[in-house]
């Protein structure tokens, strides 16, 4: 049997940053759970070069509680690291190395207490879910739960490893990324009204953006930090020369949304003033003047009621009905959106996530490990 911290330390060393493969990782993972006599399914992405791993052991049935996280990584490049990054090392009663915390050090707990699971006389099924692309969007995950969509069972409960400390929390913010790209029409800057400047537009769309922001501010609910939904343009690009008026402009911008505000609306609203107010302008001056949207990515907001059988567990497991929301996102929106209730707790803090030295302590994956044993004699009630 591997502990916790002998599985990190070979998860460590996988080089799963999104850009790459996960594959070597989840053939680890995959020889593991087999000579464990734990079957696997393996849901490969279009290119087959990466892949979610599913497992379930237990009786058969519907039902039951998974335990999920993802295998991907940040980057490491720029960042000053004083350790390896893909190599743990142990000081002072702290494990550094890439993803140690986000969340490595969950899956390597989730996967040294499958023995002890498998000892137990479990009542239930206990499904086990290893995604990729967490990191770029939630990408890879939504094949894994368009798969458990055509099994008639499924989990009932999905437990979410993300590092909260193994505090209790219930709900983060959804997320909307979108790319706006703005064709308008080049002279020179002495004619400037005989052109249509692409970054003059794109800055009244942002302008626009920003009084949407402002007023979704009014709209508040304290259990989140900030307590509204919010906008935020992130990168622009445009124009060639000072001499030339732009004919492109594009810009990325991001909704961050409560879970109960609609980021497709807002994206919506906003494409309604471009076709409404603007294009009409830029098309007067030249009639193949547009403006697109193209959304990059995105994922569901999190709120599970505090009175759900998911909120009981995890109160149970984590000894604490303090419940909290992150202001980061996971995949508990699509769990959710897929009928399957979540929380989230997981061992180490994400203020230590996507950092140099990032690191984990040693008493919180013991503490991860006790949990997942009061999980096991739950299930086994």
């Amino acid at each position: 049997m591997f502990t916790s911290r002998q599985l990190l330390e070979k998860l460590v060393a996988f080089d799963t940053t999104s850009r790459e493969s996960n594959l070597a990782l989840i053939d680890f993972v995959w020889r593991y759970l087999s000579d464990l006599g734990v079957s696997c399914e393996l849901i490969h992405n279009a290119e087959r070069s990466k892949a979610n791993l599913y497992a379930r052991l237990g009786p058969a049935g519907d039902g039951g509680v998974m335990l999920s996280g993802h295998s991907d990584v940040v980057p490491v490049d720029g960042q000053n690291w004083s350790v390896p990054p893909f190599a743990l090392t142990e000081r002072d009663g702290k494990l550094y190395g890439r993803g140690t915390a986000d969340m490595k050090g969950y899956i390597a707990c989730m996967l040294a207490a499958v023995p002890h699971f498998l000892a137990q006389p479990l009542t239930q099924p206990l499904h086990l879910a290893i995604s990729y692309d967490e990191e770029v969007g939630c990408l890879g995950v939504r094949t894994l739960l368009e798969a458990l969509a055509q099994r008639a069972e499924k989990p009932a409960i999905c437990l979410i490893g993300e590092p909260t400390e193994l505090q209790p929390v219930l709900g983060h913010k959804g997320k909307l990324g979108v790319r706006c790209e703005v064709k308008g029409a080049a002279c020179h800057s002495a004619y400037a009204p005989q052109g249509v400047n692409a970054i003059e537009y794109a800055a009244r769309l942002i302008q626009q953006l920003t009084a949407m922001g402002e007023r979704m501010a009014q709209h508040r609910d304290s259990r989140f930090d900030p307590p509204f939904t919010t906008v935020q343009t992130g990168i622009i690009s445009g124009g060639r020369a000072l001499n030339i008026v732009p004919a492109e402009c594009a810009f990325d911008f991001e909704v961050r949304t409560l879970p109960q505000d609609d980021a497709q609306a807002i994206a919506a609203e906003l494409e309604a003033f471009a076709q409404a107010e603007l294009l009409p302008r830029m098309q007067a001056i030249a009639a193949d003047s547009a403006i697109h949207f193209y959304p990059i990515s995105g994922y569901p907001g999190l709120l599970t009621d505090a009175q759900s059988e998911a909120a009981r567990l995890i109160a149970y497991l984590t000894q604490s009905s303090d419940f909290s929301t992150v202001a980061f996102g996971t995949e508990g929106g699509l769990f959710h959106q897929a009928g399957i209730p979540s929380v989230i707790c997981g061992p180490g803090s994400m203020a230590q996530g996507h950092k140099p030295d990032e690191f984990i302590s040693i008493a919180q994956l013991e503490a991860c490990d006790a949990m997942l044993q009061r999980l096991a004699a739950w299930m086994s009630q």
